[in-house]
């Protein structure tokens, strides 16, 4: 215990007459700490979180999807779309602004959710969360090129079986009109037939209901923004207080190096 506290004396004697290097360097530290914050270039930071295109209504065992997940996470890493979002906007491939989005963009996804985290850095606010709505309606484009097809043969099959259901309807009520006013043989056939029309109402019914749920909102839609883009009113880099944080740690420990490594020079020129 002695040792320890003869050790913790010497080393605040070696501070106490190093103080000035020790002073110094730390000052140097935190003036070049001070000198990188405020000349870096700031970034902004915007985050989306947006949902992949669906059609509800598909053959069994096939994605509703306009694309799968993994299938996204490829495209939107090619530069060939990156290429087309930047021209959208009005950059050049080889900007600055273009540089800058290509290094940033990423992609999170949520497999459960069926949606995907995009974050994109800016020299702007306005322009990340450009940049990240640019990204999402770039997709939605592609995605309704895609899913057009399918959307198409689904609302073809739903005009289809609206016109078989009324038709069924139409025959059915003959049929009831022949049953109440016709007794007889006749009215026994048209009852036979009217309970054989009535059950095929009833499915075809439940088929257009079934369709039309499928084309409905809430299982058929675009790509596109699930909540507003945020972007924080700070920018994200350079992070000023993670910055002088490391700038003042960075800054204690070079400054007590230099103390300690003053004072074994000091030493060694008494010696």
């Amino acid at each position: 215990m002695e040792q320890d506290e003869i050790y913790i004396a010497d080393l605040w004697r070696v501070f106490t007459r190093e103080w000035r290097w020790f002073a110094v360097v730390l000052v140097v530290v935190l003036a070049c700490t001070f000198a990188f914050i405020h000349a870096a270039k700031r970034q902004w930071e915007a985050t989306a979180w947006f949902q992949i295109a669906q059609v509800g209504q598909v053959p069994s065992g096939q994605d509703p999807h306009a694309e799968s997940l993994l299938r996204v996470l490829e495209r939107v890493q090619t530069v060939t779309f990156q290429n087309q979002v930047l021209k959208e906007q009005g950059f050049a491939e080889d900007s600055s602004e273009a540089q800058l989005y290509r290094k940033s963009l990423k992609f999170d996804p949520s497999p459960y959710a069926q949606m995907i985290k995009l974050t994109v850095r800016a020299t702007s606010p306005e322009l990340a969360a450009r940049l990240a709505t640019a990204t999402v309606n770039e997709l939605h484009a592609l995605h309704r090129q895609i899913e057009s097809e399918p959307l198409k043969t689904a609302r073809t099959a739903l005009v289809e079986l609206q016109e078989q259901l009324d038709a069924a309807t139409a025959d059915r009520d003959r049929l009831l009109q022949v049953v109440n006013g016709k007794p007889g043989q006749e009215a026994s056939l048209a009852a036979v037939l009217l309970a054989s029309k009535t059950q095929e109402v009833r499915s075809l019914r439940q088929s257009t209901s079934d369709l039309t749920t499928r084309l409905s909102p809430t299982y058929t839609f675009d790509t596109s923004l699930v909540f507003p883009v945020y972007v924080p009113k700070g920018p994200s880099f350079p992070n000023l207080p993670l910055g002088w944080g490391i700038g003042i740690v960075f800054g204690l420990f070079l400054g007590a190096l230099a103390a300690m490594a003053r004072n074994a020079v000091r030493r060694a020129t008494t010696r």
